[in-house]
């Protein structure tokens, strides 16, 4: 017999090459002497009017995005997240430029003026892999930049003055008409940034790790930037100074919130100790699930274990399980001597943390065997309980068979029959001898039609299915040997099995009280919970019936039981019998 080997699956991103450390280094001197470039560029400039509190914001806005960056770059290389965020920073530093009195520096500084937003833009919406997802992301990115075409048109058209070496002709009326444009179009580029940025969290489920609150950042900043345009173009000059500072402390914050992020997820690989320890404590599935989940700081995470026997997957219960394939999830095979035997489950947000994803599932499958053992005892006793059910669906099925037949036929023959013999009778008026000899045979035909209702009426109770349980109890109860009271009453119809176990349950203790209890009464209550149909059955008899003991009791059990549920049996000698079962309706 061969071995069945659990398919695998390919998920995350593709491996990438880690940036040398001379490159990283380069970068960091590089922005090191910008940031100090700034601080000279500030001191000296004649235009700015608070040159230290300008020097202090173009590093709030430089350098987060700089080293933040670098270690999202040296972190996670399969993303182009860093590279972008590095471009950006250094892109808000030629920005700050137009500071210089020189003109080469202000002509750079000024054109990369909307440069800006749209490079913002373009990191913001590729977050968290550095890739933009959808037509309307490239759409809007692609919009921003080519806003930047505008720029240079303002500047060829003699916006910067004399220090603007791309100046050609002087025409402040088509700059100022080409300037309100600008802001406009680069506002609504931005507000539909903001709005693609909102539709992709309401979207995908909420991201569970530290790095989504830089999504929430980034969805701000947009819109502040947006807002910041909007004042400039109505020429709102109360509220600018204010809007412009916010704009600026949450475009900077977002980045260093990204920072953290990274630093606490590698701080967080200290909870994968904390797993490999919880897992020696010989766990069973669900508390190593739970386990997994405080690692991996994702309550969403399953574990779904290969079971070769079912040729499926199944999840802590043993139940049978699909391997999720909904956006913003992704699966991870957990594999022990090169086999796969369990998927991990979890928000596709994790597949940035590849190393501390790598790191638990490594100690997954160290310790993984125990639970998986488990997982399939209980899948065993999943399908027994399956079958079960099948067996009763089967054997509710041929009884309901036999009785339509019974009714159909012998019983419409029967009827017949003692009609047949009732005009027979009735045409021998001469022979008294002959006619009570055919009226002995109708009485025995009609006894044996009365034994034939009943036979039929206990193989499949035709009472239940048209008339309904309450109906049927009743009807149980006016034959009883003793007095019956039926307590209670469900307000609707219930599944068939449900009613039809219940039924079975009534008529057997009723039986037993006929037969054992040497009762003088008993009662039937009926009481419908959210979840089940209980049934409670009492009688004032010598008690002593066990459900271990009588076949009628356990066959009852096991009926009950196949339906999820359980009947439990007090019998003490003296002290009268109760039945009591509990039935899932649901």
């Amino acid at each position: 017999m061969g071995t069945t080997v659990a398919p695998t699956a390919v998920v995350g991103p593709s491996p990438a090459r880690t940036p040398d450390r001379w490159l990283v280094l380069l970068v960091a001197v590089g922005g090191a002497l910008g940031s100090a470039a700034l601080i000279v560029l500030a001191a000296t400039s004649e235009s700015l009017p608070q040159r230290s509190v300008s020097a202090a914001l173009g590093i709030w806005l430089t350098v987060p995005y700089i080293a933040g960056g670098l270690v999202a770059w040296r972190r996670r290389p399969e993303s182009r997240l860093g590279m972008l965020m590095v471009t950006a920073g250094f892109v808000i530093w030629a920005n700050f430029l137009a500071w210089s009195s020189n003109s080469l520096l202000y002509t750079l500084g000024a054109a990369a003026q909307f440069l800006v937003p749209a490079v913002l833009l373009h990191v913001f919406l590729a977050f968290p892999n550095g890739r933009l997802r959808s037509r309307l992301d490239r759409a809007v990115v692609a919009a921003g930049y080519g806003a930047v075409a505008l720029t240079l048109a303002r500047m060829v058209l003699g916006e910067g003055g004399e220090r603007d070496l791309l100046a050609v002709v002087d025409n402040p009326d088509l700059v100022t008409s080409l300037r309100t444009t600008q802001l406009a179009l680069v506002s609504a580029v931005l507000l539909m940034g903001t709005v693609s940025l909102v539709l992709h969290r309401h979207r995908e489920p909420p991201l569970r790790t530290p790095v989504s609150f830089f999504a929430y950042a980034c969805s701000l900043g947009l819109a502040m930037i947006a807002v910041l345009y909007l004042v400039q173009l109505v020429a709102w000059t109360d509220v600018l100074e204010t809007v412009r500072y916010t704009t600026f402390a949450i475009i900077g914050l977002a980045p260093i919130v990204f920072l953290v992020a990274i630093l606490q997820a590698r701080l967080g690989r200290a909870s994968v100790g904390e797993l490999v320890e919880a897992l020696g404590i010989n766990q069973g599935p669900a508390d190593l699930q739970q386990a997994v989940a405080r690692a991996l700081r994702d309550p969403s995470v399953r574990l779904a274990y290969w079971l070769p026997e079912f040729d499926s997957y199944a999840d802590v219960d043993g139940r049978k399980t699909e391997l999720e394939s909904s956006p913003g999830r992704s699966s991870t095979a957990v594999k022990r001597d090169d086999q796969t035997v369990a998927m991990l489950l979890h928000d596709a947000a994790l597949n940035d943390e590849p190393r501390l994803l790598a790191s638990v599932v490594s100690a997954i499958g160290m310790t993984i065997e125990n639970a998986q053992l488990q997982v399939e005892l209980r899948a065993r006793l999943e399908e027994l309980r399956g079958s079960r059910a099948r067996i009763l669906q089967a054997e509710q099925s041929e009884r309901r068979r036999l009785e339509r037949d019974l009714h159909d036929g012998a019983q419409h023959r029967l009827i017949a029959l003692s009609l047949e013999l009732g005009e027979l009778g009735d045409h021998l008026d001469g022979d008294r001898e002959m006619r009570m000899r055919i009226e002995a045979a109708r009485r025995e035909v009609m006894a044996s039609l009365a034994e034939l209702r009943d036979l039929a009426h206990g193989i499949h109770p035709a009472a239940v299915s048209d008339h309904g349980l309450a109906v049927a109890l009743e009807s149980v109860a006016t034959r009883a040997t003793v007095p019956v009271q039926v307590i209670g009453a469900t307000p609707d119809r219930l599944p068939e099995p449900v009613e039809l176990a219940a039924f079975y349950i009534a008529c057997e203790a009723l039986a037993n009280v006929a037969r054992h209890a040497e009762a003088t009464s008993a009662v039937v209550e009926l009481e419908r919970t959210p979840t089940a149909l209980v049934i409670d059955i009492r009688d004032d008899g010598v008690g002593g019936a066990s459900a271990e003991t009588g076949t009628g009791l356990r066959g009852l059990a096991d009926r009950v039981e196949a339906l999820g549920g359980r009947l439990q049996v007090w019998s003490p000698r003296g002290g009268g019998t109760r039945l009591r079962a509990e039935i899932p309706c649901e």
